[in-house]
């Protein structure tokens, strides 16, 4: 087998003309659908924009166009359809907050029932949308394993509505309810929720995680999850510069390094087991991941908090050992 080296010089294009068209990233063809069109109104740099891009022209590649979109309320659908416009270039209907798999589902059966069994479902949300307000009715999707491919595109926050925490929100981070205050600033430990983990529980036939460091990595998840039948769920981590405090130019490299460190473990699960990981290839402490987001910049002045920083780093190393993460073949522990 001929080894491909990929490569970048300022486009994530490069180096996709010269294989076989099979191969070629989505973005790399010009009949790509480009599912969010030009105008949008995201932040400079904004994760979510590109990480959704990516997925959702994956999975209109996957079904040949033959594609329905729900879409809960969040920065996704707020920077892309300010009324009365939108960026959308396929069918997409406006959910609520917390009720987009129900939506999702509901579509998936009145297709089944008019006999349109060509055309298939994608759900969206953000981490609020879906790790709190719509955790039921994302529940009973996986539980009744109705044929939707839900996407949650996780930023850690409430972005949208003030940079509010979420159970996403990681450990020891400053969100405008979780202030860099008193002995233990910013979000306290032991609360937040394991989405990828819950949804693996239910024993739905494809979970995976993804980040946008690894968007072709991202496009095969997609494929992979639209050749299956049943409840998909995919978590991507799309770092957000305004509520993370982060540079714009740095989304990429902070998606990178949340990998890297274990804090953010990709993997991918059929029926409730792990059947694959991505190794880290080059293992790097948290603190290296935390310190160019001011959402910890209380954990390094006035005064280091090293206490704080053990025991995120221990949950890096407990990801690292659960996953097999630094395992040469990528095998699950």
């Amino acid at each position: 087998m001929e080894h491909i080296r990929f490569y970048q010089t300022g486009t994530f294009t490069v180096g996709n003309r010269l294989l076989a068209p099979g191969q070629r990233s989505v973005q790399a063809s010009a009949e790509r659908s480009n599912a969010i069109n030009s105008g949008h109104r995201a932040c400079q740099g904004c994760g979510e924009a590109l990480g959704a891009r990516f997925a959702v022209d994956a999975a209109l590649r996957a079904t040949q166009g033959r594609l329905v979109a729900a879409n809960a309320t969040g920065c996704l659908e707020v920077f892309s359809t300010p009324y009365p416009e939108t960026s959308w270039q396929l069918p997409w209907i406006h959910s609520l907050f917390g009720n987009t798999a129900a939506v999702a589902t509901g579509i998936a059966a009145a297709l089944k029932v008019k006999g349109r069994h060509d055309v298939r479902v994608l759900a969206q949300g953000g981490d609020g949308g879906t790790t709190d307000i719509g955790f039921g009715c994302l529940s009973g999707m996986f539980e009744r394993n109705d044929d939707v491919l839900y996407v949650c595109y996780d930023n850690e926050a409430y972005m949208n509505t003030g940079v509010q925490r979420s159970s996403a929100t990681p450990a020891a981070a400053r969100t405008a309810t979780t202030p860099a205050v008193g002995a233990a600033p910013g979000n306290v430990f032991g609360q937040g929720k394991d989405l990828p983990r819950i949804a693996m529980a239910h024993g739905i036939p494809y979970v995976a995680t993804a980040t946008v460091a690894d968007l072709r990595d991202l496009e095969a998840k997609v494929e992979r999850a639209m050749a299956l039948h049943g409840a998909r769920y995919l978590h991507v981590l799309v770092p957000c510069p305004l509520g993370w405090g982060a540079a714009s130019h740095d989304t990429i490299r902070l998606a990178r390094l949340a990998q890297e460190s274990g804090l953010f473990p990709v993997f991918e699960a059929v029926d409730g087991e792990v059947t694959a990981v991505a190794p880290i290839r080059r293992r790097v402490p948290v603190e290296e991941y935390l310190k160019p987001q001011k959402r910890f910049a209380h954990l390094f002045a006035p005064q280091r908090r090293d206490d704080v920083l053990d025991r995120l780093q221990a949950r890096a190393d407990a990801n690292i050992r659960r996953y097999g993460l630094l395992s040469a073949q990528g095998e699950p522990a």
